[in-house]
């Protein structure tokens, strides 16, 4: 049986290829894209078998059923075919074309899956002999596992294994990590705040490589919900189709482009509305509105335009325009807009500028406030993320509330995380107890306090933590006069060392 281990081994040797050679920000495309060739090309292998069996050899009936698999290849797009090819001179091109036989097989559910990656490149790989053997490397890697479904240890281990290899990508690329991959713990934290449901659509308007995508999708035991994700950089597009699929979610739509200019989420003309909406966007995303500007530009070129509410088709800024140089607030008026009317529910991760930054900002935040659409604000320990030592916050959000109030968590303190050499980590139990007394929404000295309205008003709509969470500790009373006698016995004891000393140099005619 084939382990999740056995799957990451492979994985770190395919690295082990690439090393020394190829920047990780750039191979991990390649790693993975393998990863997910191979399994489809198993799970057909083993299917096509089965109905081989099934109807006894023929082959017409065997063909008409294997077009109703979720995925369909032939012979010559599977890894057994490239495997058989990996001494060819020409392997780079030969992957190429079968990665884009397996997008046109697949038009509806993987079209441009592989389109920004190039196994023929001599940027990445060098000249022809050099890129031969790195590929003929990375194919006799993979050919020593069997990621047939039958032979597949339990649980989702292809799926984890592919998250696991994610986060360590993350991790090496530091920043530019956290543009792609939000920790893992802190995604579960999320997802468990905002409690999926059975038959829920779950959204994420800014889904990276799919991770809060995914431990939303497992909070729902049946996995009976819909996922819908939208990305702009192409790459971790990509990365986020194929974990749906390793994941065996293949129904997931995931979208390309950029979410506030062309969100692609549309139902009879008007944003589509979600129950569960979970995102880590962009923090204080520069220029966001340039995609609404570039629409207008051209009409007078020689006038600078700046965003209005009115050169927006689905009318999310009628609160306010964010600031161009912050878009924290861009997203979050998008996702209020996308959320579902009777039951939605949204958790967000963002910096805690949106707290208590004012102008524009400001009145967004009061609106929302006064629309009674805040239930909570958690404070998370700094150093948790990728490439940044930034503390984060997570606002969530609930339509239809019956009380007025909004639940202030500070779990930044030390004893709610644990302290890693590079990264803070959230533990299970730091999580728990979040998500207890987000819950049963408890008063906890030093740790969480409810705020009616009314207080959140006369501060001004300011939701900074400390100014609800008192975490003040107070020190220790010093006895001064204690302090002095303390100090005269030092100074006595060094005065009758100091002239020890001196009699122990005068007997050394010192």
């Amino acid at each position: 049986m084939t382990t999740r281990k056995d799957v990451e081994r492979v994985l770190w040797n395919a690295c082990d290829s690439f090393r020394g050679k190829i920047d990780s920000s750039r191979y991990k495309d390649y790693i993975l894209s393998m990863l997910f060739v191979k399994y489809l090309s198993d799970v057909y292998k083993e299917r096509k078998e089965q109905y081989i069996n099934r109807y006894e050899g023929d082959e017409i009936r065997v063909e008409r059923a294997m077009k109703r698999e979720p995925v369909y290849l032939n012979e010559e797009i599977t890894f057994d075919y490239l495997y058989s090819k990996r001494n060819d001179n020409e392997i780079g091109q030969i992957i190429n074309v079968a990665l884009n036989s397996i997008e046109e097989h697949n038009s509806g559910k993987l079209r441009d899956v592989f389109r920004s990656i190039d196994f023929n490149s001599t940027v990445d790989f060098g000249e022809v002999k050099q890129k031969n053997a790195t590929l003929k490397n990375l194919l006799e890697d993979f050919n020593v596992l069997d990621l047939r479904p039958s032979q597949l240890e339990e649980g989702d281990i292809i799926g984890d294994a592919y998250e696991y290899m994610i986060a360590n990508f993350a991790s090496d690329a530091g920043k530019k990590g956290g543009e792609f991959y939000t920790p893992s713990n802190v995604s579960k934290l999320v997802a468990k705040l905002v409690e999926p449901k059975e038959n829920d659509r779950i959204y994420d308007p800014t889904c990276g490589s799919g991770g809060l995508l995914l431990k939303a999708f497992k909070e729902v035991e049946s996995k009976k919900v819909a996922i819908y994700g939208q990305e702009q950089n192409a790459q971790t597009w990509a990365l986020c189709k194929m974990n749906m699929f390793l994941h065996e979610i293949d129904d997931a739509q995931i979208h390309m482009g950029d979410t506030l200019s062309e969100p692609k989420t549309i139902e009879n003309d008007s944003l589509m509305k979600f129950q569960v909406i979970v995102s880590n966007p962009p923090f204080s995303l520069d220029k966001w509105d340039s995609g609404f500007l570039s629409a207008v530009a051209n009409e007078n070129s020689s006038k600078k335009e700046k965003m209005r509410p009115e050169l927006d088709y689905y009318k999310r800024f009628e609160w306010g325009v964010p600031p161009t140089s912050k878009g924290d607030y861009a997203f979050v008026l998008h996702m209020i807009s996308c959320l579902d009317g009777e039951s939605g529910r949204m958790g967000v991760v963002l910096p805690h500028g949106v707290l208590f930054r004012g102008a524009s900002e400001g009145r967004i935040r009061k609106e929302i406030i006064e629309c009674n659409l805040l239930d909570a604000v958690i404070g998370l320990p700094a150093n948790l993320f990728f490439g940044t030592g930034i503390p984060a916050c997570i606002l969530v959000f609930k339509k239809n509330r019956k009380t007025k109030d909004v639940l202030f968590i500070d779990a930044s303190g030390e004893g709610n995380f644990e302290k890693g050499k590079n990264q803070n980590v959230l533990r299970e139990c730091d999580i728990e107890k979040i998500v207890s007394t987000y819950k049963n929404r408890e008063v906890v000295e030093k740790y969480s306090y409810v705020a009616m309205v009314e207080e959140i008003r006369e501060n001004d709509y300011n939701l900074n933590i400390p100014r609800y969470v008192d975490t003040f500790e107070e020190e220790e009373i010093v006895d001064i006069d204690e302090v002095k006698q303390n100090i005269e016995k030092i100074e006595n004891e060094l005065q009758s060392v100091q002239s020890q000393m001196k009699k122990y140099l005068e007997e050394l005619g010192l």
